[in-house]
């Protein structure tokens, strides 16, 4: 398979599940300002979006779309835990919260990395993210992660958008939970190779 990402993207949150899995994978790095894959082509024939994280998979056919792609991840490597069984209430719990990080956190981070939007506009939008993650903040502090005990998809996409709090002036001081949880996936051998990977890519 090949995972087209971005260094520091939600893609990250596909590589470090690959990488919990034990999956094969080949890296193919885009330049997400010219559309452009490191060999040359252009990703919107391979992804008409124009965003990662895209995975190509052995017979040619692609995935889209961060939340699927790692649902498809944890069906095709069961065994890696990430996602507990289908139709239980644990898989539901997880889902959830997968669904949580995509549309209060990534989306709420959206619009704070657009160098359009004024200083005055984004001061705005800040507290509102920050109240989402002081409410993740109750959660992680009675649990190791979102799903409980175990690591699932959805912890995977949390460290990722979390980590752009540094990267857009969003301050996490004072979310003990939140802080913890980071630490506790930073550890993780997936995690540290992914990011390894990407940072010498």
């Amino acid at each position: 398979m090949q995972l087209y990402y971005s260094p520091n993207a939600c893609s990250l949150a596909i590589h470090i599940l690959l990488r919990e899995a034990g999956l094969p994978v080949e890296l193919v790095r885009v330049d997400l300002a010219s559309h452009r894959t490191e060999h040359g082509q252009d990703f919107y024939t391979l992804n008409p979006m124009g965003q990662v994280p895209l995975l190509q998979l052995d017979d040619g056919r692609t995935l889209g779309e961060g939340a699927v792609i790692a649902r498809y991840l944890a069906q095709l490597a069961p065994d890696a835990g990430l996602m507990p069984a289908p139709d239980s209430e644990a898989y539901w719990k997880v889902a959830q919260w997968q669904h949580f990080v995509a549309t209060e956190l990534h989306k709420g981070f959206t619009p704070l990395f657009n160098p359009q939007l004024s200083a005055e506009a984004k001061a705005v939008l800040r507290p509102g993210l920050a109240a989402k993650f002081a409410l993740l903040d109750k959660v992680l502090a009675a649990q190791r992660w979102l799903g409980g005990q175990q690591f699932s998809v959805a912890d995977a996409y949390l460290f990722t958008v979390t980590r752009w709090a540094g990267f857009v002036g969003l301050s996490l001081d004072g979310l003990a939970g939140v802080q913890r949880f980071m630490q506790d996936a930073a550890t993780r051998p997936a995690v540290q190779a992914a990011l390894a990977a990407e940072a010498a890519a």
